[in-house]
């Protein structure tokens, strides 16, 4: 355990490192048409940009524990700070697109190291007692970094270029680089961990996992722009992820030394319930802040700086309550009471979000279900982190934190890909349906053409081209209206996910009398 300054210097670096990875997940995606004209790239080419990081992130998660143990955390970990800050580098200054997909499948290796390590070296900073602390900590960058992305990403592509977006990031890796060398220490398990002979790792198992999650996630991320499995590409790929997911888990079930060690969720009721749980919790995080930017950039003509500003409150809130919920979950008060809370708060945000969405929305009406969202997410992170483990100890702690974290990240990735999906085949269905109820034939209709027609020739169009205007207006309208309804219906859709998780808490082991969750060992 550490103690005074470098402590506190151990905290900065990690939360930074942690805040990094996580802003890197969300911050391109205000800079995708940028992109896309100084690369001379496609809308398909340049959402691999996204892609890319993703499916190397959740590739690498569920293997932190063993590299660590393999190499020494450590040494791991600068390694990743060290690869992800050089591949920020390379990624501002390519010159095609092919080149920055590259360099962000770098970064996100990279990236991928610094959440699970990062967590776990905070774990180790703080003595038992203040435990809860140290996982509160951790959650503040869990919530904040994907919704300061936009905000981040918004301001700099606005006021600078795109390549900046990644340059920030070298200042802070090589500071955290620096830090790491000097202040972060293995704890004595690693230390005197013997690493295993390279014919004894499970290759098979790794390739497995690369195989089978790396396709599942390159699904998620490319499913929608390929029109899903109308593409036989999206085809190859879902069957070879159904291979390799299905022979991942015989092969980790099975083997004597298995990469990843999936026996723990056999021994563990609230790691299995907590493993889905996070699921939802990955869902409803990205979910919402991939819909809801959409929406205002779109529907109300908002810029990516002023989304940014309208998340950032309740992100700072959930940071905020972080520490609170960890001083009452070392207070004694079960998970399985604060749980029930947060998954009723946050669907009450989606309800209130989806009446609160019209044509004449401002920032003031998104002000306080934002602030509800970011409570209702501080009351789901860590009880759902902290009952995940409770029970667990030695290296299956290691496992569990690594899993969890890999189905978050794919909680996440399922989220954006249906929210997604509902928002395009959504908005045809309400759009036949509205459509319908609009006739030429309809005296409503006519005098509303009539109207618009007459406005039009009173700002000096001739009638036929005043004509033509009226009915681009209309048309307008119809598909302004249509999408105020689909998104209205998917934030009631996002908040039935986290309503239908209530009778889950019904099975969750309550811990024995001075059971303690041991996260000393979570690397």
């Amino acid at each position: 355990m550490e103690t005074g300054f470098t402590k506190w210097i151990i905290v900065i670096t990690v939360v930074m490192c942690c805040l990094l990875e996580l802003i890197d997940t969300s911050i391109v995606n205000v800079a995708l048409t940028q992109m896309m004209g100084n690369l001379s790239a496609t809308q398909q080419e340049v959402s691999w940009v996204v892609a890319s990081y993703g499916i190397a992130n959740v590739i690498v998660i569920p293997m932190t524990g063993f590299l660590a143990e393999q190499f020494g955390r450590k040494n791991y970990y600068l390694f990743s700070v060290v690869l992800f800050t050089f591949a920020s580098m390379l990624c501002g200054q390519s010159t095609n697109i092919w080149e920055l997909v590259a360099f962000r499948f770098i970064q996100g290796v990279g990236g991928g190291a610094l959440m699970a390590t990062s967590q776990a070296i905070l774990i180790d900073t703080f003595p038992p007692k203040q435990l809860a602390l140290g996982q509160a900590l951790f959650g503040m960058g869990v919530i904040i970094g994907p919704t300061i992305g936009p905000t981040l990403g918004g301001y700099i592509v606005d006021n600078y270029d795109w390549p900046w977006i990644f340059y920030v990031n070298v200042p802070v890796g090589v500071l955290a680089s620096i830090f790491t060398v000097l202040f972060i220490r293995d704890p004595e398990r690693i230390r005197n961990a013997i690493p295993r002979p390279i014919r004894e790792i499970d290759w098979l198992g790794i390739f497995l996992l690369v195989l089978g999650v790396g396709s599942l996630q390159l699904v998620l991320e490319q499913g929608e722009t390929e029109d899903w499995f109308e593409s036989a590409y999206i085809n190859l790929f879902t069957l070879l992820a159904v291979i390799g997911m299905v022979g991942f888990i015989i092969r980790e079930l099975t083997a004597k030394q298995p990469i990843v060690d999936l026996r723990v969720l056999t021994r563990s009721r609230n790691l299995a319930v907590g493993a889905f749980l996070s699921f939802i919790l990955g869902f409803g995080l990205f979910a919402s802040v991939f819909v809801f930017p959409i929406f205002c950039q779109r529907i109300l003509g908002f810029t990516a700086e002023q989304t940014g500003y309208l998340l950032l409150p309740g992100a700072l809130l959930s940071g905020f309550m972080m520490p609170i919920v960890g001083k009452m979950i070392q207070g004694g008060v079960p998970q399985k009471f604060i749980l029930p809370v947060g998954f009723t708060v946050f669907f009450i945000f989606s309800y209130w979000m989806s009446t609160r969405i019209t044509p004449l929305a401002g920032e003031s009406d998104f002000f306080w279900p934002l602030i509800l969202r970011g409570f209702g997410l501080a009351l789901l992170f860590l009880p759902i982190t902290t009952m995940s483990l409770s029970g667990i100890s030695g290296k299956d702690a290691g496992q569990a934190a690594g899993l969890t974290g890999m189905i978050r990240q794919l909680g996440g990735s399922f989220g954006v890909a249906l929210v997604g999906t509902y928002l395009e085949r959504s908005t045809a269905q309400n759009r036949v349906g509205i459509s319908s109820n609009v006739s030429l034939y309809d005296p409503e209709t006519q005098q509303r053409i009539q109207g618009l027609t007459a406005s039009f020739m009173s700002k000096g169009a001739g009638f036929m081209q005043a004509q033509q205007q009226a009915f681009a207006a209309l048309e307008g309208m119809i598909m302004k209206q249509t999408a105020i309804i689909t998104y209205a219906q998917t934030f009631l859709m996002i908040g039935a996910f986290f309503l239908l998780c209530l009778p889950l808490m019904l099975i969750i082991k309550s811990p024995r009398p001075g059971e303690k969750v041991d996260l000393n060992a979570a690397h």
